[in-house]
């Protein structure tokens, strides 16, 4: 798995968790839902200004996000 593929099944896992659909959580992130869908696909190289919206939008913390199996190697 590449890490835009990491970086989406996570954003995608958080989500769920959440009980959010995409198009919420495009609308309260203030990403487009088609950009999340491709990001959870891990088909987009996501810049750091998304990076930093989706996660503060899932109320997840960037050490707790990135501390995760699916980071390491």
């Amino acid at each position: 798995m590449n890490i835009k593929e990491k970086f989406g099944f996570k954003v995608k896992q958080l989500r769920e968790r959440k009980g959010f659909s995409i198009e919420y959580l495009a609308n309260i992130s203030n990403v487009d839902r088609t950009y999340i869908s491709d990001i959870e696909k891990g088909k987009r190289n996501v810049s750091i200004q998304i990076m930093e919206k989706i996660i503060l939008a899932l109320d997840a913390d960037f050490i707790e996000f990135f501390n995760d199996n699916n980071f390491k190697k």
